[in-house]
């Protein structure tokens, strides 16, 4: 395929940054990961490396062109997506971290937050940003680095969108897409702007903070061999969820998709219309084209597929997540155990940071095909709690849902997951539709689509159709909220 002309799109997650080059017919041609290290210096706390976060990135973008036999020289367009909220802060000048990044996992900010809600902050905030106080978002985070990390106040700040292209573009551009900037509890949804209240609430200073453009048009470009002579606009960025929404062509109003990934994110496009949740979903930007922004409901699930890491990594029960399906499907249910992966708390619809993890229904017939099987039916179950609630807020019912993610291979997960909901589940045939949304973004900002190309570069690989009785579905979803209650405020702010 050499000489084809592709673009690139860099997927920087919470466990690795992935590259994919997509060749003009939407098409994957290449793809490229490298994994990065997770770290966890104290309970609770969840870190980064930027500077491996950048190399990551670098040979994962190496990879993938390598793997569509690419030249640099045939990268028409770069796209960039990431995990959302997390804080890096960086020297302006130099370009060198002066902190390890804040993940967006990490829960050091609660007392704050628990504060900021005792005062009467929440509706406000709510109000402004479409978001709740939790320390999953950025601006406490930002607050607590002032505090607590020398040179914070006048470093650079941004989530990982803007050090990637501070990186790229040798520290000539600062910006942030408003997809990101929405994840931040300082940005005005309603205005498009950040905002000057909310950065007096939490105590930082907007002049930290990024540009914020557009997802899709001439953002930024590369400079020099930032990345191995590539010379190429960067004409695409959203965070990881929403470029997940784009990538599933889910462009009009009451289509919805979930992501599996490291934790699970659902997401329901409402188009210019904002609908402000009663039932503890986030109002977010879905991106920002031409000026105009578009909106979505969110629910956000904090541990899905993590779940499965923590069996690999600290029970040891699988060698690796990739056998979690299989072993889920060597058995037909769960023997009536149920796991809530509640590690850092709970999101989306619940939003309680002191909720901790539990495993109930353990009986000596108990083995490990059933934990795992668990696990995997924990994201479904999750799922429901969330899609019920967008329901009611919006008023529509959704037709079906469109998945992807590393789970969403699971046949059992996406099975269950439309036994559960009564409606088709359906997957993509790319999965990683996060870097696909990305490279889909940059290609319209760069002239290489149309919107009307948009619909036909999503294809089909499989539709779910539900099988199970609403009453056995019910009964089982019945069950789980009967787990999860045990799970519930187990921590407090004295002894979390």
């Amino acid at each position: 395929m050499n000489g084809e002309e592709v673009v690139l799109s860099l997927d920087e997650g919470t466990t690795g940054a992935t590259a994919v080059a997509v060749g003009m017919d939407g098409e994957v041609r290449g793809k490229g990961y490298e994994e990065i290290t997770q770290h966890y210096p104290r309970p609770g706390w969840v870190e980064h490396d930027p500077a491996e976060i950048w190399s990551a990135v670098q040979v994962s973008a190496r990879r993938a062109l390598e793997a569509a036999n690419a030249q640099s020289r045939e990268v028409r367009a770069i796209g960039i997506t990431n995990q959302r909220e997390t804080l890096v802060l960086w020297d302006r000048k130099t370009l060198q971290p002066i902190a390890p990044a804040i993940v967006w996992q990490d829960r050091r900010t609660a007392d704050q937050c628990a504060r900021l809600r005792e005062a009467g902050h929440e509706q406000r905030v709510r109000e402004t940003t479409g978001l709740v106080l939790d320390p999953y978002f950025t601006a406490t985070k930002l607050a607590w680095a002032i505090n607590n990390v020398a040179g914070a106040a006048d470093a650079a700040a941004g989530t990982v969108d803007s050090w990637l292209i501070a990186r790229l573009s040798a520290g000539r551009d600062h910006v942030t897409d408003a997809s990101n900037a929405s994840r931040t509890l300082l940005f005005d949804i309603g205005r498009g702007a950040w905002s000057d209240e909310m950065a007096e609430l939490f105590g930082v200073s907007l002049g930290n903070l990024p540009r914020v453009v557009d997802s899709s048009g001439r953002i930024s470009a590369t400079a020099g061999d930032a990345l191995d002579g590539v010379a190429a606009p960067i004409t695409g960025i959203a965070g990881d969820q929403q470029a997940a929404l784009f990538g599933q062509a889910c462009t009009a109003d009451g289509m919805a998709k979930n992501t599996y990934g490291t934790g699970s994110f659902v997401l329901m496009q409402t188009g210019g219309r904002r609908v402000d949740s009663a039932s503890g979903m986030l109002t977010t930007v879905a991106w920002r084209r031409e000026g105009k922004l578009s909106y979505a409901l969110e629910g956000a699930i904090f541990v899905t597929g993590a779940a499965l890491q923590w069996l690999r990594d600290g029970l040891g029960i699988i060698g690796s997540a990739s056998e979690a399906g299989p072993l889920a499907a060597s058995i037909p249910d769960t023997g009536g155990v149920f796991l809530v992966p509640a590690f850092v708390g709970l999101g989306a619809p619940r939003w309680d940071p002191y909720a901790r993890g539990t495993i109930v229904g353990l009986t000596r017939g108990t083995g490990r095909a059933h934990i795992v099987r668990a696990a995997v039916e924990a994201m479904a179950y999750q799922t429901r709690d969330v899609v019920e609630a967008m329901q009611q807020d919006t008023g529509q019912r959704l037709t079906e849902l469109r998945v992807d993610g590393g789970a969403a291979v699971m046949d059992v997960l996406c099975q269950l997951q439309a036994d559960l909901l009564g409606i088709p589940v359906r997957r993509p045939r790319h999965t990683e539709t996060t870097a696909l949304g990305a490279a889909f973004l940059a290609g319209l900002g760069a002239g290489l689509w149309s919107d009307a190309d948009l619909t036909q570069l999503w294809k089909l690989d499989r539709e779910f159709e539900p099988r199970m009785s609403r009453d056995e579905a019910d009964a089982l979803q019945s069950r789980w909220h009967r787990a999860v209650e045990r799970s519930l405020a187990w921590e407090t702010p004295d002894n979390q």
